[in-house]
C-alpha cells in the first residue's frame, strides 16, 4: 500500500519524467549525476543532484550563452538538537525538482569558458529550518567539464518565508553527452 508520506516523492518523480519528455533527446544534451556536502548553520547532510542540461543559445551578439536545465535534488534530514521540537526541524529529507538556466560567458577557446552560473526556481517537498516553504531558488557557481564538473549551490526561498536559513553546499558531478 502506497503511504501518504511518499506520494511527494512519486509527484516529484512523475513530474520530472514529464518535464523530461517535453525536451527533445538530442546530443547536444548533457547528463550530470552530482552528489556532496550540504550545510546549514554549520551542520552538514549529504546531498544529491541529477541535472540535464540542454542545448545552448546565444544571447543576441553577446559573448553570453544560456543553456536551458532541469534538475531533481536531494538533500538529507540531520538531527540538530537545538531545533527538536520547533515548528520546523531539521529532520526532513527535501526533495528539489527546479527548472532554469545554465549561464556561459566567452568563445569555445577561452580558458574561463567552463565556468557557469545558474539560477533555478524550485519545488521543494521539505519544511525544515533551512528550507521552510514549497518554493524555493536554487543558484550555483560552477564549472563543467566534458565528464566532470565542481559546483558551489545555495538554496533558499529569498526571504519569502520564514524561517530561511538556507542550505549550502559542494558538489562534485559526474556528466556525459547524450
Amino acid at each position: 500500500m502506497l503511504s501518504l508520506n511518499r506520494l511527494p516523492i512519486l509527484g516529484l518523480g512523475l513530474a520530472a519524467a514529464l518535464a523530461a519528455s517535453t525536451f527533445p533527446a538530442v546530443a547536444a544534451t548533457h547528463l550530470e549525476i552530482q552528489g556532496g556536502r550540504s550545510y546549514m548553520d554549520g551542520y552538514g547532510t549529504n546531498a544529491a543532484f541529477v541535472e540535464a542540461v540542454f542545448d545552448e543559445h546565444r544571447i543576441g551578439t553577446t559573448r553570453f550563452s544560456w543553456s536551458p536545465d532541469v534538475s531533481l535534488g536531494w538533500i538529507g534530514g540531520r538531527d540538530v538538537l537545538r531545533y527538536r521540537g520547533a515548528r520546523y526541524d531539521t529532520s526532513d529529507d527535501a526533495w528539489l525538482l527546479a527548472g532554469g538556466a545554465r549561464i556561459h560567458y566567452g568563445d569555445a577557446g577561452d580558458w574561463y569558458r567552463p565556468l557557469f552560473f545558474s539560477f533555478q526556481p524550485a519545488l521543494n517537498t521539505g519544511r525544515t529550518q533551512a528550507l521552510s516553504s514549497a518554493y524555493e531558488f536554487i543558484s550555483t557557481l560552477g564549472w563543467q567539464g566534458r565528464h566532470v564538473s565542481f559546483q558551489i549551490r545555495h538554496v533558499s526561498n529569498g526571504r519569502l518565508h520564514k524561517p530561511n536559513r538556507g542550505e549550502t553546499m559542494a558538489l562534485i558531478g559526474v556528466g556525459f553527452d547524450l
